[in-house]
């Protein structure tokens, strides 16, 4: 299958109907045609539920109208779904945010958190607000974007002893992993009926 727009996304239910995931067509495609997923496929006041089979049938009846909405195989064009429905799992994501530096950047928007310009990942370090070396915990609540001049100028002092000041008081994110993807995702309307607390939570 030559699969064109793979930078398409598409929300996974689990069995559920619980928002879990969010991928790109060709793993959606993967799992439709495994049977291991279904396509859901919201239409006017009535939603489809569709196997690999019942999918093909409706794409040949229902031809997509551009390009950028299908797939093309060897015979057909095959509409791309927005949403699926997996089979048998019922698991639902993680509440909790990992504690790690990626997080730590998305939690502080990539802004040095004592002079409050942003940089680049690269241009960033990890700043203990009070030292490891005065007891400091690598946590949420001690650890702090910071960009190299600052995390230099501060050293192994607390923020005052260098005159320095954070801009906001470091504190474990409230959103929860996926919640995140899914705000920073290029949400499509039909993926609106099936987020619920998600579409706020961010």
């Amino acid at each position: 299958m030559a699969v064109e727009r793979l930078n398409q996304r598409v929300l996974v239910l689990n069995r559920l109907w619980q928002a879990v995931n969010i991928i790109g067509v060709k793993r959606a495609f993967s799992l439709l045609m495994m049977e291991h997923a279904q396509v859901v496929h919201p239409e006017a006041d009535d939603i489809k539920v569709l196997n690999a089979e019942g999918w093909i049938k409706y794409s040949i009846e229902n031809p997509p109208t551009n390009d950028r909405d299908c797939i093309h195989t060897v015979r057909l064009r095959l509409r791309l779904p927005s949403v699926i429905l997996l089979r048998y799992y019922d698991r639902v994501p993680a509440k909790e945010v990992k504690f790690n530096r990626q997080n730590l950047f998305e939690r502080d928007g990539y802004c040095c958190q004592y002079c409050s310009k942003v940089y680049t990942a690269k241009e960033l370090n990890l700043d203990h607000v009070i030292p490891r070396m005065n007891g400091g915990r690598t946590s949420w609540e001690n650890v702090v974007t910071s960009c190299v001049r600052c995390n230099s100028r501060k050293a192994n002092r607390l923020p005052h002893q260098a005159g320095m000041h954070l801009i906001k008081k470091p504190a474990k994110p409230k959103w929860r992993p996926f919640a995140y993807a899914v705000h920073n995702a290029d949400r499509m309307e039909k993926w609106e009926p099936f987020l619920g607390e998600l579409a706020e939570e961010v």
